[in-house]
């Protein structure tokens, strides 16, 4: 029997489960291995091992407890511009036992000008942000929407609200640092603005200002710890990250043009942000702490890249924990076992929120 020129025993019924993880046991349990197997003409194979899969599914159909963090972005409208992000703190999140919602915020309506223009979304939006558990920034470009995240940064700093900047969301930490600790309030990116009296973010000097194609700073690049005692460090070493030569480094994905000015780093460090990861010379700034907060993290490269179900990004997993109430110690264990939820959708600043963690 065939049903458009396919045969009975190569048709899959992929029907609707609670949650994604639940897929691939469905496609076990119809013997779909079987049938590509047969397709390709091979004949040796090995019984899926999807144990793993298997307790995600479960786990997934009964948590309930919530972290809700805040996603401030340019391109909040359309989630998938944010897609391995909200990938990565999905597997965070299955790590802490933890059900993610995403909140999202369009960081121009954090700014000023939307309290004049539109009041009611500008209420909407800080409301939002001041009722999670957790702050993200994530990579972007251009200056629309920076004062807001800019704003979103300074909130979780003086609130002790754990923060994690990725890429942009970094140099926005540094911004804010410079304007509101440092007293320069004309501190500015040179991306946003060429004539700031006080450049704190600049274009990197081996990068072209006039051709654009293929000038970043990309791919796979080292970033050297300058201590092991540090959040950061910690997290990477519960992975088993040791590095090689007495080097303690780990190797992330990056994408940008703009870096932090080393010339202003010794007075960020005299005022409290510290910066433990750096490049290979020294003078590239790759990693951000603020010691005295419970989790305020920047990285200039994007460890989203790099995140797997069974492996969540360590930078996302300190963030997530520290979002559900803790952190492992130096020498510790996560307390959350893998585990997920169902999909759904709730309402928040007039734009979808959504708990995610059925999404692989």
């Amino acid at each position: 029997m065939q049903f458009c020129h396919v045969p009975a025993e190569q048709i899959l019924n992929i029907y609707d489960v609670p949650n994604i993880w639940h897929v691939p046991l469905l496609l076990r349990d119809q013997k779909a291995h079987l049938a590509i197997l047969k397709q390709l003409n091979l004949s040796f194979h090995i019984d899926p091992a999807l144990e793993e899969w298997t307790a995600r599914a479960e786990l997934c159909d009964s948590l309930s407890v919530p972290v809700k963090i805040a996603m401030v972005g340019k391109y909040t409208g359309l989630s998938d511009s944010y897609l391995s992000v909200i990938k990565a703190l999905v597997h965070a999140s299955l790590a802490c036992s933890r059900k993610l919602c995403v909140e999202w915020v369009a960081a121009t309506d954090l700014e000023n000008s939307a309290k004049i223009e539109q009041p009611a979304v500008y209420a909407a939006a800080w409301e939002t942000l001041k009722n999670v558990d957790g702050i993200l920034v994530p990579g972007g470009f251009g200056d629309r929407g920076v004062q807001g995240k800019i704003l979103a940064a300074k909130f979780a700093r003086e609130n002790k609200v754990p923060y994690l900047g990725v890429c942009l969301g970094m140099q926005i930490a540094v911004i804010e640092f410079c304007r509101t600790v440092l007293k320069l309030e004309s501190a500015d990116s040179t991306e946003f603005n060429v004539d700031t009296p006080h450049p704190c973010v600049i274009f990197m000097p081996e990068v072209s200002k006039t051709h654009m194609g293929g000038t970043m700073r990309l791919g796979s690049r080292k970033t050297y710890f300058t201590t092991s005692d540090c959040i950061t460090a910690n997290l990477y070493k519960l992975q088993g990250h040791q590095g090689s030569g007495g080097a303690f480094y780990v190797e992330e994905r990056h994408r940008h043009r703009y870096e932090v000015n080393p010339d202003i780093v010794g007075r960020l460090e005299a005022a409290g942000l510290h910066f433990f990861g750096k490049d290979e010379t020294g003078m590239r700034m790759e990693i951000l702490e603020l010691p005295e907060h419970p989790y305020f993290v920047g990285v200039q490269f994007h460890p989203e890249f790099k995140s797997r179900p069974g492996k969540p990004a360590p930078v996302f997993l300190g963030f997530i924990q520290a979002a559900s109430g803790g952190l492992p110690n130096a020498h510790g264990h996560n307390s959350g076992s893998p585990a997920c939820c169902g999909n759904g959708h709730s309402m928040a600043n007039g734009v979808a929120s959504e708990t995610v963690n059925g999404s692989v």
